[in-house]
């Protein structure tokens, strides 16, 4: 076939699965895109409140670039995706009503591949597409979103501390048992399958990812329920979508345009992901072996290296960073953990050579370690500067507001010290302290400009999150 005509065929099958769908309900049993919109920071405030979000640079960065490439295959959407990684040790991934899609950490772990991550994040994105759970709530709409976002919970974070997560939220035996009324079905999971293979081959994937990725996850399923993956209870259907699948990709093989290259950046991002926030001792183990067999391997010296920092191991995960760096000399990001090893370690103009080299305003943790290094070498103004200058880029993060403050008092602008303590505890939600400095920073200032700073921020403790916006993964 031409490939024009591939194109028009490809294109054609989009638009009769993103038609079919919009038509699977009728029109009216959904809710609107606003109460969508709204139901999805109900959740957002669900998960931030029981689960850690994964806010490595590297690896947020990594996953907004893959769902990005995979939106190029999607119909214009009425929303903005955002792309999380959860620090959660089980197999889960899922989306919320208005594009909100997550992947568990120990699923990105037990993945090999772009190709497989894609697969995930494809079909995700295909059940947002299709509204499947947003076409179930029109009935449950009078329960509340609070509470319907407990509900939803409940549904997509699957068995143990979702079911803590929803309940925090879900009021009433009504609630609850209503809950499974919002599970996708095995109708959702073959339309999602269907969509989500559509847009992976347009986004120039083989489409193989999503059958060698559902085959892991089923492969943990040993004997009985406590073994099952929360995906797999979350996803119902397995055997009968992964033979689907199957003979989607034999029989479409040869219909599909030929798979690009990847956005690469994926074995650096589950590098750190296995290193940093699986468990840690599996992670040293399996970065022992991998340096066992290849010595020689800059990867196997980098995870090494971060998971040594787990056990404050600083000298040693310093040797094993610089070989990582000596391999890939042009990875700044490397640079930068070798700095806040040293940092860590005391070696505090080793630190400082390190982090210049590779601080970049992407990477605010780089940015807040050269900071610290130039305060504990003295030199306040530069350091007061650079936390300036990461404030200003990154307004949420939290600590270099307590090293601005710090870096202030001990240059003498006492109001600067106050104002950026009040500004910290105000991030971290203690308002007594919040409230003490910003006071204090009001009688200080000297003039309108200053006042009118303390007097946004009171003004925000008593109306706070009014106009805020979830942020991206």
């Amino acid at each position: 076939m031409p490939i024009k005509n591939k194109i028009i065929a490809v294109s054609t099958l989009t638009a009769f699965f993103f038609s079919a769908c919009l038509t699977v309900v009728p029109e009216g049993a959904c809710i609107t895109i606003q109460e969508e919109r709204e139901l999805a920071k109900e959740f957002m405030a669900v998960v931030e409140a029981h689960y850690p979000l994964i806010k490595d640079p590297v690896i947020v960065d990594y996953v907004n670039r893959l769902g990005k490439r995979i939106l190029t295959a999607v119909p214009p959407q009425p929303f903005e995706y955002h792309f999380y990684v959860l620090r959660e040790d089980v197999y889960n991934a899922f989306a919320t009503p208005a594009g909100h899609v997550f992947f568990n950490s120990g699923l990105f772990a037990a993945l090999d591949s772009e190709e497989e991550l894609a697969g995930i994040m494809a079909h995700e994105i295909a059940h947002v597409v299709c509204r499947h759970i947003s076409q179930r709530i029109e009935s449950q709409k009078k329960i509340g979103m609070a509470t319907l976002a407990g509900m939803v919970a409940g549904v997509l974070l699957g068995a143990g501390g979702a079911a803590e997560a929803a309940s925090a939220v879900t009021v009433g035996s009504m609630a609850a048992g209503q809950t499974a009324a919002l599970a996708y079905s095995r109708n959702d999971e073959r339309q999602a399958d269907q969509l989500g293979l559509d847009f992976l081959t347009r986004a120039g994937y083989s489409g193989e990812g999503l059958l060698t990725s559902l085959e892991k996850i089923r492969s943990k399923q040993w004997y009985g329920s406590a073994q099952i993956p929360t995906y797999m209870t979350t996803h119902p259907g397995s055997e009968e979508r992964l033979s689907y699948i199957d003979n989607w990709l034999h029989q479409n093989r040869e219909k599909t345009s030929a798979p690009q290259e990847e956005i690469g950046g994926f074995n650096l991002a589950h590098t750190r992901i296995v290193a940093l926030y699986a468990d840690k001792d599996s992670a040293l183990k399996r970065f022992q072996t991998e340096l066992a067999s290849s010595p020689d391997d800059w990867m196997a010296h980098y995870g090494y290296a971060l998971a040594l920092t787990r056990e404050d191991k600083w000298d040693e995960a310093a040797e094993h960073m610089k070989q990582a760096i000596e391999g890939n000399a042009m990875a700044t990001h490397m640079l930068q953990d070798l700095g806040q090893i040293y940092f860590h370690g005391g070696h505090y103009e080793k630190a400082l050579q390190a982090l210049s080299a590779g601080s970049s305003a992407k990477n605010p943790k780089g940015q807040l370690y050269l900071g610290r290094t130039l305060m504990e070498l003295g030199r306040l103004a530069e350091a007061r500067d650079a936390f300036e200058d990461l404030v200003h880029i990154h307004p949420d993060q939290t600590q270099a507001y307590y090293y601005l403050g710090e870096s202030s008092g001990r240059l003498g602008d006492m109001f600067g010290a106050h104002y950026n303590l009040g500004r910290y505890y105000q991030q971290k939600e203690d308002m007594k302290n919040a409230d003490f400095h910003l006071k204090r920073a009001l009688k200080l200032a000297t003039d309108d400009s200053q006042k009118q700073m303390v007097e946004r921020q009171l003004k925000e403790m008593k109306h706070p999150g009014k106009d805020k916006k979830p942020g991206p993964g």
